[in-house]
Order: structure tokens, then C-alpha cells, then sequence
């Protein structure tokens, strides 16, 4: 299973890795929204996007309206993770689209619980 991790943080991005990567996935990154929608478009698509909100040239919320508008892309699951801890923000993102939203800082069993929940846990995985 292919996730994508959209992330500013290039920290950020490996701690995520590192995650998902001893859960089963094969994982590629992006920089911003931008970067992501190009790696969406060039595939392989992904199963998953974990997204930050706070990113430079597009950011986690506006990723997920656009991602939303491709009717190509339904599948593809939505996770905000994030450190906008504002209601309003958790309720604009998954009226926008996102499927889940983990607040930072987060531990893996954190993420691991979300992706059992969404049924996303590749076959095998380990925890």
C-alpha cells in the first residue's frame, strides 16, 4: 500500500516515514501541496495522503479542496496532521474533504489507531 506524506518538515517527514514504513507502506514525500499534486499526477496514486495544514505555496486545506475536485482521486484517503487545533479548522477539513485529523505532536500508536480505523492497515503489519 502507497501513502504520501505532505509535510514542509523534512523531520516531520521522516518521523512519518518511519511510521508507516514499519506498518507496511511504501512511501513517497512532498514538500508542499503543489508537490503533491504533481507526485498525484505522475503516480503511482497513492492509498493515503498524511497532510500538514501549515505548508508554503499551498497548504494541507487548500490540497485537500483540489484533491477533492478530481473525481479520479475519490479513493484516496485524506489525513490531516497538523498542529491547527482550532474546531473550526478540524471542521473545515473534513467538510472539505479529509477523512481523519491527528493533532501534533502525535505518537505512533496515534497514527496506527487512525489507520486501523480507516482500514488501512496493509496486511502483515506489525506494531
Amino acid at each position: 500500500m502507497h501513502a504520501l506524506i505532505i509535510d514542509d518538515s523534512r523531520s516531520m517527514r521522516m518521523i512519518l516515514k518511519r511510521i508507516l514504513a514499519q506498518a507496511g507502506f511504501e512511501c513517497s514525500e512532498a514538500g508542499d501541496g503543489v508537490e503533491a499534486l504533481a507526485a498525484m499526477n505522475a503516480g503511482p496514486l497513492p492509498a493515503i495522503c498524511l497532510i500538514d495544514w501549515n505548508m508554503p505555496n499551498m497548504n494541507g486545506y487548500e490540497f485537500v479542496t483540489e484533491v477533492r475536485k478530481n473525481k479520479e482521486w475519490r479513493d484516496v484517503t485524506l489525513m490531516m496532521v497538523t498542529t491547527e487545533s482550532e474546531h473550526s479548522q478540524i471542521v473545515a477539513a473534513l467538510a472539505a474533504g479529509a477523512h481523519e485529523y491527528v493533532i501534533k505532536p502525535f505518537t505512533a500508536d496515534a497514527i496506527l489507531d487512525k489507520l486501523d480505523l480507516l482500514g488501512l492497515t496493509p496486511d502483515g503489519a506489525q506494531r
